[in-house]
């Protein structure tokens, strides 16, 4: 069967990394997690002190940052320079900058270049806010994903306290309701739904359920390209 690039864009906390993590080992496809390449740079530019109004300094650090994922023990892991970055960049300290760090041009720019090499040859699945309409406008499968604030916040809640960190309800509703204004209203590719995108409130779904109907479009998808580029040319 024909392998295709499955774009989930959506808002934060929706649930777009755990659904593609699951896509991509059913699938037996790529994940790539954009939102953790832009947690990655937005890490570094906090250790350094960047200036992300000063256009030079942001040159000259994305010139020294190098991201690249590793699967350790079943987990996809981002390295940042060599470096494990995961636990870090989930930080609120990271969650609180990271959208006014992805609204910078030179970033996107460099970042989506990044993205765009890594789906050569197919077999991808992608998750991030512009990934249906900039990244990869031409994917074979495009899904947003959405939910209600209140339970995003809650699900963000959870999954911090699960990893041991310190957290507040109404911060992290705070925090989401802002990113949610910075990435839906920059001017460099803004959080959207692309036109072809299917839309997914995975508000009353589990896991599971929102599994079971992203892989039934997948699949559906899959057939139907696979059966368009075997067509005999008449």
């Amino acid at each position: 069967m024909k392998k295709i690039i499955i774009a989930i864009d959506g808002f934060s906390s929706c649930g777009k990394s755990t659904l593609a993590k699951a896509m991509a080992k059913e699938l037996d496809y790529v994940y790539v997690d954009t939102g953790a390449m832009y947690r990655a740079v937005t890490l570094y530019f906090l250790r350094k002190n960047i200036n992300i109004d000063d256009k030079e300094q942001i040159q000259s650090a994305l010139s020294d940052i190098n991201i690249s994922f590793e699967n350790l023990n079943g987990i996809n892991t981002t390295f940042l320079n060599d470096e494990n970055v995961e636990h870090e960049i989930r930080g609120m300290e990271v969650s609180e900058f990271v959208s006014p760090v992805a609204t910078i041009s030179a970033v996107r720019k460099e970042l989506v270049k990044q993205q765009r090499l890594l789906g050569i040859g197919k077999g991808v699945v992608m998750d991030g806010r512009d990934i249906g309409t900039v990244v990869y406008p031409n994917a074979g499968l495009k899904l947003f994903i959405t939910a209600d604030t209140e339970i995003r916040a809650k699900r963000r809640l959870d999954e911090l306290m699960a990893k041991g960190m310190k957290a507040d309800f109404q911060s992290i509703k705070k925090n989401l309701k802002e990113r949610d204004r910075i990435d839906s209203s920059r001017e460099d590719s803004p959080l959207r739904q692309a036109p072809d995108a299917i839309l997914i409130d995975n508000s009353e779904l589990n896991e599971k359920k929102q599994l079971e109907l992203a892989l039934a479009y997948a699949h559906e998808r899959i057939v139907y390209i696979t059966k368009e580029e075997n067509r005999p040319i008449s």
